[in-house]
């Protein structure tokens, strides 16, 4: 029987042990299991952790292995290589596609109905991959999408118009990577259409700035490694988001990585689109209007994802 309150990262590297520390101070389980290859690292990892409870909530963390994820709820799978400075997300695929391979076969052995959240890079290929892999139903894989790209867009917006980030209301969808896109036909702060708004602060050159802040958001994540040699913090705190509205049956509507088979004219391919998140995963995945030109950019998006597909052997 699944147990609601138990998750399970596989990979411990910056990214997994990152989003096991926000995971510990949101409180949203009861019980994590962190699996690596490097069985050493996850005990080390699962021990510093739990040091920390008493400043947090009751809960069991330790280290173990795929015999222990046959009651949760949610799998995380953050494991693979690492991009590397001047590498692409789409650079990582094949590396990380061999890994999934060995992965999920077992993770299907112990569990089939737990919610999969796919983290490892690129996060809407390695989802597709997940879901074929794994059999299970397209609802129920999911990856973190470009929830954390959507942030990126709301701080900078924030930012720019001195204005809380929780009040804008924007979507980075397509490709998490090169190719995706915002949404700055439905961009508002508070209802209030983004251009008016801008308008209201004294900006009138929208289309140098929604340019300037688009290229900056797609090119945090090379900014970031450059400077640091990776991205965790933020990503980790996306991942707690979802995870979040799984747990709680929040319906919360996010850009996460889904499965379309029709949607926007589009087939058998896993892209980042705004989405009802609850306890079974993608509950509803949104047909939001698009103008003519975004919906070309999502095609284009679309289309260089099917490319690196055609070339893997699933």
């Amino acid at each position: 029987m699944i147990n609601i309150q138990k998750a399970a990262i596989i990979g411990c590297g910056f990214v997994g042990t990152s989003i096991a520390f926000s995971l510990v101070q949101k409180g949203i389980f009861s019980e994590l299991v962190l699996i690596d290859a490097n069985e050493k690292k996850a005990e080390g990892e699962a021990m510093d952790l739990s040091h920390g409870l008493p400043f947090t909530k009751p809960m069991e963390i330790k280290a173990g292995g795929y015999e222990d994820i046959a009651d949760c709820a949610m799998i995380i799978i953050t494991a693979g290589a690492n991009q590397k400075p001047g590498e692409t997300r789409l650079d990582l695929v094949h590396k990380n596609v061999e890994i999934y391979k060995s992965i999920i076969p077992k993770i299907v052995e112990k569990n089939q109905e737990a919610t999969l959240l796919i983290v490892s890079n690129p996060v809407d290929i390695m989802t597709y991959v997940a879901l074929k892999l794994s059999g299970y139903p397209s609802h129920k894989v999911i990856g973190s999408g470009t929830v954390l790209d959507t942030a990126r867009l709301k701080y900078l917006l924030s930012r720019h118009l001195d204005v809380d980030s929780r009040s804008i209301h924007a979507f980075i969808i397509g490709e998490h990577g090169d190719s995706e896109l915002a949404v700055w036909s439905a961009a508002n702060v508070s209802g209030i259409p983004l251009n008016h708004f801008c308008e209201l602060r004294g900006y009138f050159d929208h289309m140098e700035s929604m340019d300037r802040i688009y290229q900056s958001v797609r090119d945090s994540a090379y900014e970031i490694i450059e400077k640091k040699g990776a991205t965790y913090y933020g990503v980790a705190m996306a991942v707690c988001r979802i995870a979040e509205s799984v747990i709680r049956n929040e319906h919360s509507i996010m850009p996460i990585s889904v499965y379309l088979d029709g949607l926007y004219g589009l087939h058998d391919i896993c892209l980042s689109i705004p989405t009802v998140v609850g306890q079974e995963g993608a509950e509803k995945v949104l047909d939001i209007p698009l103008d003519l030109m975004e919906m070309g950019k999502l095609v284009y998006s679309a289309e260089e994802l099917k490319k690196i597909i055609g070339e893997l052997k699933l």
